[in-house]
């Protein structure tokens, strides 16, 4: 399982299609009389300003509603939980027990039973390998970044990049409305 398309890519790709369709609205020109025209365009700012406020704030809203009610973060972990499963079964360490951290999700796996110093070393770097895990340790600190962090942050990052597509296409719009002939 590769985490960036398990959990990272589809709420890049909704926080990529909020942003396009916030940017498109957000950076409309106003269409004014020359009269009223710094009227117009004080209202464009503020409508743009709430325009932008509340696609950011849908987009945290996809984050957090993938992570949670749609269930990609248990999907993750029970996926992490299962490599982490068979690869201690290979190693026939089925004494230990590696769980992903909760409360909250973290890609972090903490791992719990019998073994010596070597092992214990030994598993962690092994660990540490598997796809999806950032980091693995044998006592339950909690030190990881929350997965949900992880998933706002993809989110806002694929809304910024929508934003950047949608200013450009309204600036070929503009451009080319200049061209009335």
């Amino acid at each position: 399982m590769n985490t960036f398309w398990a959990y990272f890519w589809p709420i890049f790709g909704a926080g990529l299609i909020i942003g396009v369709i916030t940017g498109l609205a957000a950076f409309r020109a106003p269409r004014a009389k020359p009269k009223d025209r710094e009227a117009a365009i004080q209202r464009w700012h503020r409508r743009r300003r709430i325009v932008l406020a509340g696609g950011t704030v849908v987009a945290l809203a996809a984050a957090g509603l993938w992570h949670g009610p749609i269930g990609a973060a248990h999907r993750f972990a029970a996926q992490v939980e299962r490599d982490a499963r068979l690869t201690l079964v290979s190693y026939e360490m089925t004494q230990v027990h590696a769980a992903v951290h909760r409360g909250p999700f973290t890609r972090q796996l903490v791992l719990s039973g019998p073994a010596d110093d070597f092992q214990r070393r030994e598993l962690v770097r092994t660990m540490e390998t598997l796809p999806g895990v950032s980091d693995a340790t044998w006592s339950n600190a909690g030190r990881g970044t929350p997965l949900i962090a992880e998933g706002a942050g993809a989110s806002l990052l694929g809304f910024l990049i929508g934003l950047v597509l949608a200013y450009l296409v309204e600036l070929r719009r503009r451009y080319n409305a200049q061209w009335n002939w």
